[in-house]
């Protein structure tokens, strides 16, 4: 099935989506830059994508696509690494608008499911009653059920509860024709079903169903009467080209009253492959699979504190188990050691700790992206299994294939099932050639093994050219029949089982250009090459997790709207498009990236919580950068980029500014003619500004050990009172606080607005005033979490070359890090005030949470004795973007995902502690709070349960 022909056609399809679907119907270039990829290495741009509200746009849809000729594909998350998600036509994403749980039984322990429904959302809805979906692949909190029944997902926990199939009961669905059929255990729902088992029995029962994690083809052996006639069970896995999906009867199983993990290391992964045969007996609920070199790129990407204690060894299983106390599930997990032949072992009882190991094993697909010199690592041979008895053999077989083919790539996976989860430094952008041979040669091998090329994410566009090497002409031909009785005219996802697109076609960075950074935001990893950087993202979707008011700091605007377009991944699928060049056209000042970066807040969390390092507000200044440079800017770039000067104003004058600002109509024309949002308040200036106290109060006596107190524009000018509170907290502690000759500012909003020589240039003075500090050995304690971000981060990477950028770095310490390793003039740690009974709501700044972290707050307040509420995500205010003009709404609705309720929550009592000025001012805004800073709170300027 091919794509429209002309434009003519498009319009008239286009006009009957319109005219018959209530759900949106896109067909912008954008969009399509969105949808044009999964988590795959695949391109293949859509013409229309359309988000069905009702069953009936779904019908509306399908039958437009067989009017005019336009392939269907169904999409849910668009986690798929297969390239199973992605279609020339037209593209259903359901996860939009039906993602409702239509009903659920306990007794029965089942559940109605709509395609949309995120897996963590049923996960919920389930653990009230004690139940819960037995597979549970690493993306359930943004997978859908509808893409886990397409691609037959399993997760850590198959081992013990089965995969997607074997926990679906019945499915309503459309099929190629339009029909709606109701499948369950009979083979009647579906016209020649019957027919098409009757002549395949023999090949149905030697080839399909040897082992659980055979997952590659279609799921015939359901169909088997030894098997209950399940014809609902063998279109798992079909992958959208069998029906569309309008909803699922799903299994729920109990709930473990406890568990444990026991973490066992073996010398090498296949050793531990072979110790998983015999952990096997202890009916273990996991048994997981991770690479020593897996555990090293975490902690290279997220600090050695990331990764607890590990037993020796160069490979481990994590095994956990289960009990009817936490003592039973202990005893367990250590029985399960003693007799697993490993080389050491640790047991770890269900908590934090074993949270942040599983967390290890939850982000590898994004960790694994890079290999440990820091090259690409792409899916491709993604999830190969075999049958677990041949696991430890296959992987040394496997690596020396890897090491003939002159690849390389980090293991984990499900090694209970026999399931191998693998990226590798593929050349696919330099030798697609070679690309394809090594693909061949891996199917070979584990075809050898007795394997599937697919464990659990299906076959897609990576593998199902290659299922002749795993398969009989006869199973293929069962395979055909079975794709013709449900979608006779081929209009479900083409290209994909049967009739397969060669695996080296459509190849997503085979087409990317390098593009080297203008701007000089790169990180080292990416040689100064944003095409590469962009590429980052695998797609993934980590930054749309569903955090159902929990809060997030990655992708807010996102957690805001919904939309892709406002998540990482959907930002960086439209600037890989713009690198292209092929269907975003306009280059860097294309309209298409202007929409889709528009809303990012540039709050750095994806540089940190993308597993795959992703960092769309470096990108986004890039752009900036580029599309601005040497030409006129927008208003706002030259009111709040640069700040700093026109701060200068204000601290001169503040009492005419800040009267001016209080007058109603002369503050709204004002806001609007710099195109901000008049909705906001101008934030008063102070009566007098640190500096003009500093110069005013007397001369502290004494000769305490010297420390640089960083004084950033916000302290300066408007948040004086934190500075001062800084310098008594310090004093107090035995330490004489210091500050610069001269006034300096780190850049921070001119590097946010893309004007990064302007950056440069503020950098460089900040250097010459921080000089003498460095040349003294003076610690920096830096106030504003977005500026003390800077020096720490951005400063790195804008002046590479100056020695001083990695001084001043690594001399650059937050309030509450400076004060966890203060101490006395005895040399004994300082002590913070006791701040037993006072409840406080904790706002960390995006930027601290990205680069410098909340550790060490998080510490100080638990010493302290303060009872805390941490806000997880954005305030939404983000320095200038809420507000400039059309961001107001947005942000107020990322406030909400997290700060406002948490106010709500503890009530007028507690005490708001945001350290960043934006937090303040946008809990002052928003909901009439006042914050204060953790300087304040420790200094005792502010009386407890007053805002």
């Amino acid at each position: 099935m091919s794509q429209i022909s002309g434009t003519d056609d498009l319009a008239s399809a286009l006009a009957a989506l319109r005219a018959r679907v209530a759900g949106e119907v896109d067909a912008s270039t954008r969009r399509r830059a969105e949808y044009s990829t999964d988590a795959s290495n695949y391109r293949v741009v859509p013409d229309v994508v359309v988000f069905p509200r009702s069953e009936d746009d779904v019908a509306a849809v399908l039958d437009v696509g067989r009017t005019h000729g336009l392939p269907v594909t169904a999409r849910g998350a668009g986690t798929s690494v297969a390239g199973n998600a992605i279609g020339s036509g037209l593209i259903l994403d359901f996860s939009r608008h039906l993602d409702r749980i239509v009903a659920l039984d306990p007794d029965r322990r089942t559940a109605v499911v709509q395609p949309g429904v995120v897996l963590s959302t049923l996960q919920r809805a389930a653990a009230a009653h004690g139940l819960r979906f037995g597979p549970d692949p690493s993306t359930q909190d943004r997978c859908t059920l509808g893409g886990m029944i397409g691609n037959n997902a399993c997760g850590p926990r198959a081992v013990a509860w089965g995969r997607t199939a074997d926990n679906v009961h019945a499915l309503r669905i459309l099929d190629g024709t339009g029909a709606e059929r109701r499948l369950a255990d009979d083979l009647t729902a579906a016209p020649g079903l019957d027919r098409l088992v009757a002549d395949n029995l023999a090949v149905i029962r030697t080839e399909l169903g040897r082992f659980e994690r055979q997952g590659s083809g279609y799921g015939l052996e359901h169909l088997l009467p030894e098997r209950g006639h399940h014809a609902a069970r063998a279109v798992v896995g079909s992958e959208g080209t069998c029906g569309l999906i309008l909803d699922a009867t799903v299994g729920l199983v109990p709930v473990p009253a406890a568990t444990a993990l026991a973490v066992l290391g073996y010398p090498d992964m296949p050793a531990a492959a072979d110790g998983a045969a015999v952990v096997l007996t202890g009916r273990p609920l996991a048994i997981e699979g991770i690479d020593a070199r897996l555990v090293e790129v975490v902690r290279r990407h997220k600090g050695a504190g990331a990764v607890p204690d590990l037993p020796r060894g160069a490979g481990w299983l994590f095994v956990e188990v289960d009990g009817s106390t936490p003592a039973e599930a202990l005893a367990r997990a250590a029985e399960i050691s003693r007799g697993a032949g490993a080389l050491d072992s640790r047991i770890v009882a269900t908590g934090p700790e074993s949270a942040a190991l599983w967390r290890i094993r939850a982000d590898g697909v994004g960790l694994a992206g890079r290999t440990v010199d820091g090259q690409p690592a792409w899916p491709g041979w993604e999830d190969a299994a075999v049958p677990r008895e041949r696991l430890g053999a296959y992987l040394r077989d496997f690596a020396e294939l890897t090491g003939r083919h002159g690849v390389d790539g980090l293991l984990y996976g499900h090694f209970g099932d026999g399931c191998v989860h693998v990226r590798l430094d593929l050349p696919i952008a330099d030798a697609p050639q070679r690309f394809r041979a090594f693909l061949v040669d891996a199917a070979a091998l584990v075809a050898g093994h007795g394997g599937s090329l697919s464990g659990e994410h299906g076959d897609g566009r990576a593998r199902s050219e290659l299922l002749p090497l795993m398969y009989s002409e006869s199973a293929l031909a069962a395979f055909a029949g079975f794709k013709a009785v449900f979608d006779p005219g081929n209009v479900l996802n083409p290209g994909v089982l049967v009739d397969p697109a060669p695996v080296d076609t459509a190849l997503r960075v085979a087409q990317a250009p390098p593009v080297p950074f203008a701007g000089g935001l790169a990180l080292a990893a990416d040689r100064g090459d944003l095409s590469m950087a962009a590429h980052r993202c695998v797609g993934i979707g980590k930054c749309r997790a569903d955090t159902s008011g929990s809060g997030g700091f990655m992708c807010p605007s996102y957690l805001a709207t919904g939309d892709e377009k406002d998540s990482t991944r959907g930002r960086a699928r439209v600037l890989q498009e713009t690198i292209n060049g092929s269907l975003v056209t306009g280059g860097f000042g294309s309209r298409e990236l202007e929409e889709s970066l528009d809303l990012c807040l540039s709050c750095k969390a994806c540089g940190s919580d993308c597993p795959a390092g992703v960092d769309m507000a470096a990108y986004k200044s890039e752009v900036l950068y580029r599309r601005y440079r040497r030409r006129p800017r927008p208003r706002t770039h030259y009111v709040l980029g640069m700040l700093p000067r026109w701060s200068r104003i204000g601290r001169r004058l503040p009492s005419i500014v800040n009267a001016a600002s209080a007058i109603g109509p002369l503050r709204r024309t004002g806001l609007r003619m710099a195109g901000l949002d008049p909705r906001r308040e101008v934030p008063r200036f102070a009566d007098q500004s640190f500096r003009r106290w500093w110069q005013r109060r007397p001369a502290p006596t004494g000769s305490g050990r010297e420390v640089l107190l960083w004084i950033d524009t916000f302290t300066e000018a408007f948040s004086p009172e934190v500075g001062q509170a800084a310098v008594a907290l310090l004093e107090d502690a035995g330490y004489r606080a210091l500050i610069t000759r001269r006034s300096a500012c780190c850049g921070l909003t001119w590097i946010s607005t893309g004007q990064l020589d302007g950056a440069r240039g503020q950098l460089l003075g900040t250097l010459d005033q921080l000089q003498p500090h460095l040349e003294a050995g003076r610690p920096i304690i830096g106030l504003e979490p977005s500026c003390t971000a800077v020096l720490r981060s951005d400063l790195l990477q804008l002046l590479p070359d100056d020695p001083r950028s990695t001084l001043v770095a690594a001399s650059t310490h937050t309030l509450a890090e400076f004060l966890t390793t203060a101490t006395d003039t005895e040399g004994k740690p300082w002590s913070p005030p006791r701040l037993d009974g006072v409840r406080i709501v904790a706002q960390p700044h995006c930027h601290q949470h990205a680069v410098m972290g909340f550790a060490a707050d998080r510490a100080l307040l638990a010493r302290a004795g303060a009872e805390v509420l941490e806000v997880a995500g954005c305030c939404g205010l983000a320095g200038n973007f809420g507000m400039e003009r059309g961001h107001y709404d947005v942000s107020a609705a990322v406030a909400e995902n997290g700060l406002l309720p948490a106010l709500r929550e503890a009530g007028p009592d507690a005490v708001l502690l945001a350290d960043g000025f934006s937090c303040r001012t946008q809990a002052d805004q928003l909901a009439g709070r006042d914050g204060v800073h953790l300087a304040q709170l420790l200094a005792g300027t502010l009386e407890p349960g007053i805002d």
